[in-house]
């Protein structure tokens, strides 16, 4: 892994180099998963970017296309029929870890994993069809200009 990839004070690239233990369990040339230290549910797993970036958008697109396919096999392999697939950017967004990372939270059962109480976590805002409309024009006004 070339030094530019890398963040000597960040926990995560410590693991990456193997400079801190974890217990991995799924590795590509881009990519990392392992178990996290403090799991929501049995088989909470972190899948991480052996690349440093922060945020996801610090991250090249090579290094986040190997991860999806790495999200769906730890899925499966932790064998839970319901999952949450989590990646938070930013301290208000609640990353705890400035690199790159999801997770997958199995959810056996309403009190175990995440719990995610709607009217708390999840407040819905009411808008008009009109506002969603404007909201889209920018939106892909701002993805054409992308390419």
């Amino acid at each position: 892994m070339a030094s530019y990839h890398v963040d000597e004070s960040c926990i995560f690239c410590l693991i990456v180099q193997g400079k801190i233990p974890s217990f991995k369990v799924f590795e590509t040339e881009k990519s990392l998963a392992f178990l996290d230290i403090n799991p929501v549910s049995e088989g909470h797993t972190l899948v991480i970017s052996k690349y440093h970036g922060e945020k996801i958008l610090d991250l090249p697109d090579e290094y986040l296309a190997d991860i999806g396919p790495i999200l769906k096999k730890v899925a499966k392999a932790i064998g839970a029929e319901q999952f949450n697939v989590i990646q938070n950017n930013g301290k208000m967004a609640m990353q705890h870890v400035d690199h790159v990372h999801f997770h997958i939270v199995p959810k056996p059962s309403p009190t175990e994993g995440l719990v995610i109480n709607e009217e708390v976590n999840w407040p819905v805002k009411k808008v008009t069809k009109e506002e969603l409309a404007k909201t889209a024009e920018r939106l892909i006004s701002a993805l054409n200009e992308a390419h």
